[in-house]
């Protein structure tokens, strides 16, 4: 089955221009894809707002109503297959300074099978501010003649359907959770997906083995005791509806994963969904590594404590959130024993067999970026472009533009940027970029200003950081949500 975009989430900007609106908008936007075996390829898109970044004015009926303008479009080219043109109004408010709710909006568009550009712009009808626009490649390619696997729906709230809506499916009526960050005081990942045509691929009425699961982002592993499966009927549509209890999931990067596996174990669809977790309450115990023995290990040979230590620290861009927690708050106050038990703990579990070899090939790496990327102050791998090549491997293309005059007119000059591109990261990505600038000009310190890859900032508005003088004016008009709740207005389930 071949792979296409089918999530991703954005925080969008809109930066005033006048007195009057005090505040920027605030709005949280993803999608995803599904297929209607009447109409075909569908997406959904799920747009929170936070309403106490919108200006509210008072309506006709006397109370307080925020109002957004909103266009979509999906573009092949100077082609547009499909858009919506509308405004988005908030839940009414008797007082303007006591406003405490967000308001969601979901739309869906049917799209055949194709590479497209989606558009979206938007713009606060009560305040005169310019449109802010974002874009995002997407691609659908749903094979009717295979078994295949929708995207993965993240679900803030659910309740039973009792008259059909923009938001009911399956017999149930969704909230989406619209943002990839799950901070601490969230303990459930609750999410939605389809399968088509297992009946197709395997038989009427065959039995399959549908999984679902939690894997470390970095190693790919499954995480224990986050691994769920359930054994189903094969039809022209099966539904999966579930959840996770992630109190004790550590924090960082992560894949929610399904899989489809026939009678004879293989698997023969998958999906995956990436998310961050932040929970501090969790983390590495000493106890876990200090019963490790590391005699006669390649390991027991590092007995210079600076130079190990230099060596864990090389290991950040590839280690798991826990890992690093670890490392900068406990393992750097430890001794030379714990130090080794710790860098034998880490390659053991990521080469069982091999463990010096897989660490003596990732060191190569590591010169390699320490040569190619160190500046005055910082180690090639603690660096974003260091971090970024021992993450994920040389890039298939590089454009580097040094210093020079820029095209935006006066005497503006572009600062040196790079931009590297990827056409396949992983399983689950595919043409990929990083755009790296030196705004110092004065060291080799490119900084990562954006990528659309999982887990990194997100800025697309990042042409406009290019110019000196206004480069550390320049706010990110979209970037990872950290911490920031995008929980709906209550009342929508308000008992009956």
């Amino acid at each position: 089955m071949k792979k296409f975009i089918l999530f991703f989430v954005i925080i969008i900007g809109i930066f005033p221009i006048n007195n009057i609106c005090a505040s920027k908008v605030r709005a949280f936007l993803s999608y995803a894809t599904f297929y209607s075996p009447e109409q075909g390829p569908y997406i959904e898109t799920y747009l929170v707002v936070m309403g106490k970044s919108v200006m509210f004015k008072k309506n006709e009926k006397n109370t307080y109503q925020g109002k957004l303008k909103i266009t979509m479009l999906f573009k092949q080219g100077d082609l547009i297959k499909n858009f919506k043109k509308y405004e988005l109004l908030s839940p009414e408010v008797s007082d303007s300074t006591k406003i405490n709710v967000n308001f969601i909006d979901q739309q869906r568009f049917s799209l055949p099978n194709g590479s497209y550009l989606f558009e979206m712009l938007i713009s606060d009808s009560n305040c005169d501010t310019i449109p802010f626009s974002v874009s995002q490649p997407l691609e659908i390619n749903y094979n009717t003649d295979s078994v295949f696997i929708s995207g993965i729906q993240l679900i803030e709230k659910y309740k039973k359907t009792k008259e059909s809506n923009i938001l009911s499916k399956s017999g149930y009526d969704f909230i989406p959770y619209v943002s990839d960050y799950f901070p601490e005081n969230m303990d459930t990942i609750a999410f939605y997906t389809e399968i088509y045509n297992t009946n197709k691929g395997l038989g009427t009425d065959q039995k399959y083995l549908l999984s679902w699961d939690i894997e470390s982002f970095e190693t790919g592993k499954v995480i224990n005791d986050f691994i769920r499966y359930k054994k189903e009927n094969a039809q022209s549509i099966n539904v999966l509806f579930n959840q996770f209890n992630i109190k004790g999931l550590p924090s960082g990067n992560y894949y929610l994963a399904i899989k489809l596996k026939d009678q004879n174990n293989k698997i023969i669809a998958s999906n995956k969904l990436f998310f961050q977790r932040n929970n501090p309450n969790v983390q590495l115990n000493l106890n876990d590594i200090s019963s490790l023995s590391i005699e006669n290990t390649f390991v027991a040979a590092f007995t210079n404590k600076d130079t190990l230590l230099d060596y864990i620290y090389s290991l950040t861009p590839i280690s798991t959130g826990m890992e690093k927690t670890f490392v900068f708050s406990q393992l750097k106050k430890s001794d030379i024993t714990i130090m080794q038990q710790y860098f034998y703990n880490f390659w053991k579990k990521r080469d069982e067999l091999e463990p010096e070899k897989a660490w003596e090939n990732y060191h190569i790496l590591v010169m390699k970026v320490n040569d190619s990327y160190s500046t005055g102050i910082r180690r090639g791998y603690d660096t974003d472009r260091g971090r970024i090549y021992l993450e994920y491997g040389m890039p298939d293309v590089i454009i580097a533009k040094p210093f020079g005059k820029a095209s935006v007119g006066g005497n503006a000059v572009s600062l040196p940027y790079e931009i590297w591109k990827y056409h396949k990261l992983g399983e689950n990505q595919r043409n990929r970029k990083f755009v790296f600038c030196n705004s110092d000009m004065a060291h080799n310190a490119y900084e990562l200003i954006h990528s659309d890859a999982d887990g990194e900032l997100k800025n697309y508005n990042w042409s406009s950081m290019m110019y000196r003088g206004i480069y550390n004016n320049v706010n990110a008009s979209m970037e990872r949500p950290m911490g920031e709740s995008t929980g709906t207005n209550d009342a929508f389930f308000e008992e009956e």
